[in-house]
């Protein structure tokens, strides 16, 4: 359980991190670079031990990290173009009820047993994250569907991921070295799509955006880090862990939004808080 709270603590900075990022004028796409660098090194600190590059294409596990860490950034541009386009809370919702995703994956495919006192837990996720994302004025109904239905889908696809490769694929002794791999993917996918696009500035990221790259690294890395040691304890399956960490996150971030930037919290979303209580505590308990 303390691995969840930990991830649960690093995933709730990174949004607030994200948040403070149009504060202070940072270029979201050149700092997640740098921050994919930067997740991928202090994995190779945490691992701790040398690596020979020329073995990782022979590790199980190194194909998917690839692949998960191609996903990872055009998730992350997909999320970025629907809160451009469709408002913040939008892109909250649709990327936090992906939880629905691994949660009915984890019933199929390993055969998790659910009570019903934690399947009301879990539609009350459902609930809790929509009502304490939407804002007044929020554009989720009236507008198209198919950017937060990919942001759904996407971040749906990784959680699964995630559990796949944490299952049968990765000793948790590698748990770093293999998170490591996913950001080196990511960095170097973001590189390609910056040297395609906008290749005059491949190599003037800006002080500022290195900074806040590094800044960001950190509890990136550590948010996939614990995530995956959670995965790991055999008390907790993957319905659980992914119902309380998506549910924790929105909770905290809501609170932290509060106290830090004064956001306006309405009616609904207080209602949201309330049932994210009561879904954590069904799920956690039963």
């Amino acid at each position: 359980m303390l691995d969840l709270c930990l991830s649960v603590a690093c995933s709730s900075l990174i949004f607030i991190i994200f948040k403070l990022f149009s504060t202070h004028k940072v270029e979201t796409l050149f700092a997640i670079i740098i921050n994919y660098i930067i997740a991928c090194s202090v994995g190779l600190l945490v691992f701790g031990q040398s690596v020979p590059l020329t073995t990782l294409p022979g590790k199980p596990w190194f194909f998917p990290a690839v692949g998960l860490g191609i996903l990872f950034i055009v998730v992350f541009n997909l999320m970025a173009r629907t809160s451009q386009d469709l408002g913040v809370s939008v892109a909250s919702v649709a990327t936090k009820m992906s939880l629905a995703i691994p949660v009915l994956i984890g019933v199929w495919l390993y055969n998790e047993t659910l009570s019903m006192l934690k399947i009301v837990g879990i539609i009350l996720a459902l609930l809790a994250v929509y009502y304490a994302s939407v804002k007044p004025g929020s554009n989720f109904r009236s507008k198209g569907l198919r950017l937060p239905a990919l942001v759904f889908l996407g971040s749906g696809i990784i959680d699964v991921s995630i559990k796949y490769i944490q299952d049968g694929l990765v000793a948790e002794a590698e748990f770093p070295i293999f998170s490591s791999a996913v950001f080196a993917a990511a960095a170097l996918t973001g590189f390609v799509f910056i040297s395609t696009t906008q290749s005059k500035r491949l190599f003037t990221f800006g002080k500022r955006n290195i900074l806040a790259g590094i800044i960001l690294g950190v509890p990136n890395f550590f948010s996939i880090y614990f995530l995956l040691r959670a995965l790991n304890t055999p008390a907790l399956n993957s319905a659980t862990v992914f119902t309380l960490n998506n549910v924790a996150i929105v909770m905290c971030t809501t609170l932290l939004g509060i106290a830090l930037f004064k956001e306006h919290i309405s009616k609904t979303n207080w209602g949201g808080i309330g049932l994210a209580v009561i879904s954590i505590l069904l799920v956690a308990l039963f």
